[in-house]
C-alpha cells in the first residue's frame, strides 16, 4: 500500500490541485470500468475542493451520469440544514452540474430514520450494500475524501469512541466531542476498502494531527487518521501550514 504526501503552498493551491486530481481519476476510472464512486468529505477545504472544481472547465470531461456520490460522514440534522455536509456538497458543486438525483447518496436524516442516528446508519448501510459488487457489504470508493480534524479525528471517527472499533460499514455516533454530538459515520472497514483515501488538510491548526497520522505506530484508537489507509493508495494532501511540524524530507511538492 502507497502513502504520499504531496504539499502545497496554499489552502488555495491545495484546493485546486485536488479539483484537477479528481477530474482526471474519474474520468480513467470512468473510461476503465464505466463506473465511479467518489465519496466526499465537509469542512472547510473540502467545500473549497468542490467550489474549486465547479470553477474549472475540466469539470465538464467528467461523465457525471456515471458517478455515484456518498458521504464519509454526515450530521444527524434535518434536511437542508447549513451544517450538513450534503447542503455545502449541493451549494459548491452538485447543484450545477448534470448528475442525476439517484446518483447522490447523502446520509438519512432524523426525519428519515424515525429520529433514530443508530436505524439511520443502518439505512445507509443498505443502501452502500444495494451498489456493492455481489458478495460485499460496500462498493470500494474509488476516492474517498478525508478531512483531518486538530484532534486527528477522520470523518466522524473520534478519538477513544467506540465507532472507532465497530466493524459494520456504517455507524451511529453519540456523544461526539464537537457539536453536534449525534452523526453517521463510515467505519474503518469500508474506509480500508476504497482503492484511494485522499486525506485533506489545511491550517496550521491541522500540523500536528498530520504530524501523529503519518507517525510509525500511531494506533487508530487515539489517532483515527493514522487508521485511515486505502487498499491501493493513500494521499496526504496538504498545504504549507499544515505540513510544517513534518520532517522536511517527508513529501514532495505537487507538480
Amino acid at each position: 500500500m502507497i502513502v504520499d504526501v504531496l504539499r502545497h503552498p496554499t489552502a488555495a493551491d491545495l484546493a485546486e490541485a485536488v479539483a484537477g486530481r479528481l477530474v482526471t481519476t474519474l474520468v480513467e476510472r470512468v473510461g476503465d470500468t464505466g463506473i465511479a464512486h467518489l465519496c466526499l468529505t465537509g469542512g472547510g477545504i473540502g467545500t473549497a475542493v468542490l467550489q474549486a472544481l465547479h470553477g474549472i472547465p475540466a469539470v465538464d470531461a467528467v461523465d457525471w451520469p456515471r458517478v455515484h456520490v456518498w458521504w464519509g460522514d454526515e450530521r444527524f440534522l434535518p434536511q437542508g440544514d447549513p451544517d450538513r455536509n450534503e447542503t455545502g456538497a449541493r451549494a459548491a458543486l452538485l447543484d450545477h452540474i448534470a448528475i442525476p438525483a439517484d446518483n447522490i447518496h447523502a446520509m438519512p436524516t432524523p426525519a428519515s430514520s424515525g429520529e433514530s442516528v443508530d436505524v439511520g446508519a443502518d439505512l445507509y448501510a443498505g443502501e452502500l450494500a444495494a451498489h456493492a459488487s455481489p458478495g460485499l457489504l460496500v462498493p470500494a470508493m474509488d476516492i474517498l475524501l478525508l478531512g483531518i480534524g486538530p484532534d486527528a479525528h477522520v470523518a466522524s471517527l473520534f478519538p477513544e469512541l467506540p465507532a472507532v472499533h465497530d466493524e459494520r460499514p456504517v455507524a451511529g455516533v453519540h456523544g461526539a466531542p464537537k457539536p453536534p454530538p449525534l452523526r453517521i459515520t463510515l467505519t474503518f472497514p469500508t474506509i480500508h476498502s476504497a482503492r484511494q483515501v485522499w486525506i485533506l488538510a489545511s491550517g496550521r491548526e491541522k500540523a500536528a494531527a498530520v504530524r501523529l497520522a503519518l507517525m510509525p505506530g500511531a494506533g487508530a484508537w487515539q489517532v483515527p487518521a493514522a487508521g485511515a489507509r486505502g487498499s491501493e493508495r493513500t494521499l496526504f494532501l496538504l498545504d504549507q501550514e499544515a505540513a510544517e511540524e513534518l520532517p522536511v524530507d517527508l513529501g514532495r511538492p505537487s507538480a
